[in-house]
Formats: structure tokens, sequence, C-alpha cells
């Protein structure tokens, strides 16, 4: 068996990946961990030396190598356990060829190795420290009591990465991994931590080593065909190397790759396709003397060991005394000084270091249960099977800084503080492609101080999104079967906004608010009324003035001709009082009109329904004055007697003081106020006045209502009284003109919206007052004005009859 041993007082174990196997008929070397092998070796030398850590004790080692297989480190871990020497000899009994056990173990770089072989030397209570398995699964205590680490464990590089994925705006994205422990591990840390952050990932495919090709080439055509631009690679570096190698054969479209620890290998540098990868790596250090140690190799040196003499005639491709046929025999003229390869690179120690802390460890906790102040208790080395769990208690309680400046410790999983070194590809000025350290990371948190330096596989960060951000005024609705990071944008419904991107629902303005045409924000609504610079309105108005400018115009031309007998026939007293109401109902609609107010409110129904009484009493005042005088022609009638002028005067006022107290009434317990109305239009308030009490509103219209309908139906039977001049047939019309307006009225005003509740309202006032004065007052001032020969008294008592209707 390869490796490489040396005697002492304690020998300390030693498992490292030499050799990786990729098929089962090959082997192949790997010089990066023979360096980390010979770095164990150079720090036992290097303790050996120092008179203050284990004073008078020597180390030895026994570095084997487990060809990255699960069987070999087993084997080995049995060696470890038991104490049985690396070579069998046939001349020794088995009882001699029993040696003590190793007090603790170095190893191994790989998670499900390191699994394999803590399961049995826990039993033992023999401590193993890993420099390089990083699965987070080592760190149950439960399951792997006598497991410690050098390393971070990969469950806090999965939160880092899951976090620099975010940073970057990186929702969609694909995940590939090895089929081992640390891969599966790796990835489950990975894929919790990115859904906790809002990731979605389109394909999660994994691969090992030693699998068919098949499945190889089918994990790199998922990758082709996949629309995620940025994938997360937690694989080794072995698998690594091979996927990129059959992806070189058709490469795929520009990928951001994100990297586990294979983003440290300089092996990888070579494909070009992978620059401007990011991930976290082992920091870089420095260990003085290391460089000497391992550049202090002869011949004579290497042929002590076959793994040296392997490394020695595998690098100069020559012979050492013919133990490689077929090879020219070395001559001496080999300068490892010259070599360019893994093993002489010092530049990047990263993993090195982890070893040099894993070895002082077992040396401080050795130290720890064998030394006092000055000296160490030889006398231990005879109980050596209490060594290793006491050794292993020490371990978990080491606190030191080595000689380089890094501090050693673990805590209660075993598992060092996470410090991280964030990692980025760029190409150098020879078009070669180089790490650059762009950023620290430790935990729990990582920073990218340094962002502006990282270079992507683009000029700039790529996209990878499933879906576009829904821009404000959407809403995000998850496509049906797919990631919650593929979505659809959909509009915010009517009355709803979202004010920032990617909303999950959008929220519902306030009442008295509406979302702008964007629907992004909300506006507070537009309040409409009836204004005075409304067309509506400036008609309205006009009609109204023009209105009250007639029946003044009457008045004036009845006053004028006061004496006349169509005017004295006709009860000038009441036609003055009816001209005065009409006049002020055709200017009460001018109330209607403008911002209401609480006064306005009050004033506007009020000053309609007691202005209209007042005109409806002198009409039904000159209906009755109409029907006594007739009935004043008969013999022996004293009619007008009971309703003479005084009588005629105190009947306006009766009819309108009831009115009068309904409005006070009403006003008192509930009067009409404004309010802000927001259900006719969604999008915007009606400011209009509220009736306050319904019953209010409808006793001033129905005792409108009763008087004209009490009006007309008194007309109609007087329609037939013999006079030229009757004014029956006038006020029959006018009452059914007002009647008509009226009854239309109520279903108009309860469906008008808005606004054109107020105007229907001023329109059915000027109508039924134009349908009075027209109907009333037009024919007497058409024969005064153009028909004067017929305003005479014997023209009015000499005619017949007019027409019935």
């Amino acid at each position: 068996m390869l490796g490489l041993y040396m005697n002492g007082d304690f020998v300390i174990g030693g498992l490292f990946s030499i050799h990786y196997i990729l098929r089962s008929e090959q082997n192949t070397y790997t010089r990066p961990q023979l360096r980390f092998a010979r770095a164990m070796e150079f720090t036992i030398h290097e303790i050996n030396n120092r008179t203050d850590l284990l004073p008078g004790i020597t180390l030895g080692y026994q570095i084997h190598d487990s060809c990255a297989a699960v069987p070999m480190s087993v084997k080995v871990a049995f060696q470890f356990a038991n104490g049985i020497e690396p070579f069998y000899n046939d001349t020794d009994s088995c009882s001699k060829s029993a040696a003590a056990a190793v007090p603790a173990v170095v190893g191994e770089s790989n998670s499900s190795p390191s699994i394999s072989m803590t399961g049995m030397l826990g039993l033992f209570g023999i401590p193993q420290v890993s420099y390089y398995a990083t699965c987070a699964c080592l760190s149950d205590k439960r399951q792997y009591p006598a497991f410690l680490r050098t390393v971070p464990s990969d469950h806090y590089q999965a939160a880092a990465l899951a976090k620099m994925v975010k940073h970057f705006g990186w929702t969609w994205i694909g995940a590939v991994r090895s089929d081992t422990d640390y891969g599966n591990y790796g990835m489950a840390s990975f894929l919790k931590a990115a859904q906790e952050e809002g990731i979605c990932v389109e394909y999660s495919e994994s691969y090992y080593r030693t699998q068919p090709r098949s499945k190889l080439e089918r994990v790199a055509n998922v990758i082709r065909r996949s629309t995620a631009r940025v994938i997360v690679a937690f694989v080794h570096t072995g698998d690594m190397k091979f996927l990129l190698e059959e992806l070189a054969k058709q490469p795929p479209p520009p990928l951001q790759w994100i990297g586990s620890f294979w983003i440290i290998d300089p092996e990888l540098l070579r494909f070009n396709m992978c620059a401007g990868a990011i991930g976290f790596g082992i920091p870089r250090s420095v260990i003085p003397g290391l460089r000497e140690f391992l550049l202090d190799l002869s011949p004579a040196q290497a042929l002590k060991s076959p793994l040296l003499t392997e490394f020695w005639e595998s690098s100069f491709s020559c012979s050492l005394k013919g133990s490689s046929e077929g090879a020219r025999k070395c001559n001496g003229s080999e300068d490892i000084r010259a070599l360019q390869n893994p093993y002489t690179d010092t530049s990047q120690l990263r993993i090195t270091n982890l070893v040099y802390k894993a070895t002082y460890a077992i040396a401080h906790a050795i130290h720890g249960v064998i030394c006092n102040d000055t000296q160490c208790d030889k006398i231990l080395f005879t109980v050596l099977h209490f060594i290793p769990l006491q050794i292993l208690n020490q371990l978990k309680r080491v606190n030191f800084t080595t000689k380089n400046g890094y501090q050693v410790t673990f805590d209660s999983n075993g598992d060092p503080i996470a410090v991280y070194e964030l990692i980025n590809w760029q190409f150098e000025k020879d078009g070669s492609i180089d790490f650059l350290s762009a950023g620290w990371g430790d935990r729990p948190r990582y920073s990218t101080t340094l962002e502006v330096l990282i270079c992507f596989n683009v000029f700039q960060a790529p996209r990878s999104v499933c879906s576009e951000s829904c821009p404000p005024g959407t809403r995000k609705a998850v496509q049906k079967g797919k990631p919650v990071c593929c979505y659809d944008c959909i509009p915010c419904a009517e009355g709803e906004i979202s004010n920032k991107t990617d909303s999950l629902n959008c929220a519902q303005c306030p009442p008295e608010f509406w979302p702008n045409a964007q629907r992004h924000s909300c506006l507070p609504k537009p309040v409409e009324f009836l204004s005075w610079d409304d067309t509506l309105s400036i008609i309205l108005t006009v009609f109204s003035i023009t209105g009250a400018f007639i029946a003044v115009c009457v008045a004036a031309v009845f006053y004028k001709h006061r004496t006349s007998p169509i005017v004295r026939a006709n009860n000038s007293e009441l036609s003055f009082l009816l001209l005065f109401s009409l006049t002020l109902c055709f200017l009460c609609s001018l109330t209607f009109i403008g911002r209401p107010s609480k006064w306005s409110c009050m004033l506007r129904h009020t000053a309609f329904g007691i202005t209209f009484v007042l005109c409806i009493s002198c009409v039904l005042g000159k209906t009755i004055v109409v029907l006594m005088a007739f009935r004043a022609t008969l013999p022996g009638s004293n009619a007008m007697k009971w309703f003479g002028p005084s009588q005629q005067r105190l009947s306006v006022l009766a009819f309108t003081l009831i009115q009068v107290l309904i409005c006070v009434l009403w006003l008192t317990i509930s009067p009409p106020l404004p309010f802000k109305n927001p259900k006719h239009y969604k999008e915007k308030i009606i400011l209009e006045c509220g009736l306050g009490s319904p019953v209010g509103f409808w006793a001033v219209l129905g005792y409108i209502g009763f008087l004209a309908l009490l009006c007309f139906v008194l007309a109609f039977l007087a329609r037939k009284l013999p006079d030229n001049f009757n004014e029956a047939r006038f006020i029959t019309f006018s009452m059914l003109i007002f009647c008509a307006v009226w009854v239309s009225f109520i279903p108009a005003y309860v469906s008008s919206p808005g606004k054109f509740t107020v105007a229907v309202e001023i329109f059915a006032i000027l109508a039924s007052s134009f349908g009075l004065i027209i109907c009333i007052f037009a024919p007497k001032c058409f024969i005064i004005v153009f028909r004067p020969e017929q305003n005479t008294k014997k023209h009015i008592m000499g005619k017949a009859p007019s027409k019935s209707l």
C-alpha cells in the first residue's frame, strides 16, 4: 500500500486521496493531494522541532492513500483502529504485528469516505479531524461524535451561495451536483436556502464519475436546453472536470457558473466557458518553510517511499533504478525546482493550510492530555487505550493560533468558524483565466465589498429569471404547474393598485381615492357637483333668469293695464301675487347650482317647497274665485260673501303656512345636509345634498302635489262656465302640465346619477313654472298688447261662451 511512514512516540494517522479511480480499470495520480500529504509530514516535523509543544515527545505518522474510494477508506480505518501494520509480514505472529492504535487521524478529503471512516473510528473513540469533508451531515454529533474538521460545513457555504444568487437578482437557476454525500447534502442545503430567498430551480441533476457516460451526456443536454442562464454546481472537482469536458463538445449558450469548492481548483481554469464563475473558496494562506520542504526532495529520498518514487518518475518521465519499465533512467540532472505542477505551486495554499491546522489541533490535544506547563508524562504511553477518548475530549476544547496566524477552535458540532473567500474567474492580459479574490464572507453573512471588481461571462451580470418582474400596477399570478418564479403579470382590478415591483396582491384604494391610469397609486377622487361654470348650469341659469324676467315683465304689463277689464276680471290681486311667486320659483332654481353647503342644502329645498306652495295656492284661489263668481250670479246666491278678498288672502296664507310648518319640522328633525356620494361612480365622488329625512322631502313634494291635484280638479269642473275670459280652461292646462312634469320627475329623479339629479330637479321647477306662466298669463298679455280692441267690458260680457274642452 502506497503511503508515507515515520515512527514516533505517538503515530498520527493520515488519509489522503492521492489517487482516484475513474473506472474500475483506471487509477489516476493527483499531485495536489500529494502536497497535502506532505504538508502533514512537514507539520509533524515542525512540531517535533518545537520545545513549547510536546517537549520530549516525538510524533510519527502513517499516511495512507484512500484512492477516493469508500472501501479503501474503511480498510484503512480498520488498520488505524486495531493497530495492524500496513504491510503483512509472514515472519511475525499476529500478536507481534499488533501495535498501538493511532490516537487520532487527519483526513479524509471527501465526505463519503469520511462518513464511512468516522463510523468505524468513533466506535473506539478515535477522533478524526478532516481537512476537506464539508458535508453538513457530519455536524450531527449523535451520529458522528468523534468527527471534527478544519473546513467549514457546507451549510454555511450553501447559505452564502443562496444569498449571493439572490443579491444579483437570479431567481431562475439550474442545479448540478455530485451524486455523493457531499453533493446531495450540499445541494439540499442550498435548495432549502434558495427557497427561503425566493429562488426557483429549473432543474436539479446529479452525476458521479463512475456512472455510465450516458448519464453524463443526459445531464449535459439538460444544461444545453435549459432557459436558466445561471447554474449552481455542488460538484467534486473530478466530476466537474468530466462535466465541462462533455459540455465543451457542444458548448451551451453563455452560462454564469456558481461554484462550490471546485472554484479554487487551478486544473479547471483551462475551461473558458467558465469565465466569470463566482464561488466561495477556502482563503489563501502562507505556510513558512513549506515550499522549501516540498522542494527538498532528492532521488535518494524519493526511493525511500514508493509514493515519492512514483511522483518523481511521473514528473520527470524517467526511472529510478529500473523501477519503471520502458522509461529512461534518471541521470541526476532532474531539478524539482524547475517543475511547474500543483505539487510545487504554493501560491494558492488553501486546503494545504487546513491540513496544517488539523495536524496542529491533534498535537495540541495530545499536549493537553499528557503534558503540564513544563513537561510531558511518558508513563501515559503504556495506557494507549485511554488516550484516544481523552484526546477527543481535549480536541473539542482546543483554542490556539498557528505559527502563520490562524486561530483554530471547534464549536459544539466540531466545526470551525466559517470564513470564505469570494472567488471570481477573470481573464488575464495574455488571455488565460486566473482566480481573483473579490471579497470575503464569514458566518452567518457574506459581503461583496469589492463587487465592482467582479467580472461575468458577459460584460454585465446576466439576467436569469423565469418571468420578468411585474411592474407596479400589476400583480403576480403563478402559472399552473410551474414554480412560483414563473408567473403572469395581471393588471390590478378596478379600484386596486400595487405600488411596488412583483406585488403578490393588489390593495384596494380607500373609499375616497381611485387608482391612476397606471394603477400604481391612489389619487383623491374628483368631487363632482353642478358648478356654475358647467355648461348645463349655464343653460339652466339662463332659463331661470329668463323665466323670472318674463314674470316681472308680465307683472309690469298687468300693472300698467291694471284698470283694464281683462285684468280686473281675473282677480288682479291674486294675479300679482301669483306672478311674484312665479318669479321666486324661477329664481329658487339657482339655489340648486354651485357647491352644496349646509345652508344652501337647507335653503334650496325649503325655498322650492314654500314658493311652489305659494304659487299653487294662488292658482287654487283663482280657481275657487271663478267657481264662487259663477255661483254668485245665480238668483239668491251670496257665495262671494264667503270668499271675498280677505278670505282669498287667508286661504293663500293658510295653505302656505302648512308647507312652512312641514319644512320647519323637516329642518328640525333631520335637515338636508351635503354629503359625498361614492356609489354612483367608482372613479369620482358626487357632492350632493342629502335628503336628511326622506319623509320630510316626500311630504313637501306630496303636499305640493295634493294642492296641484285639487286645483286641477276644481279647474276641470269650472272649464265650461260662461265667461269669454274664463281662467278655468287655462288653469286646467297649466295644472295638467304641472302634474305631468312632476309625475315624470319622480322616476327621473330617482334614476339620474350624480349632478344630473340636481339638473332634473331644476328642469322640473323651470318646466312647471313656464307651464303656469304661459298657460295662465300668455293669453291675457296677448290680448292686452296685440288685441286691445278685445280688452273691453262689452266684449267680455257680450261674447258667447267658448267651446268646451
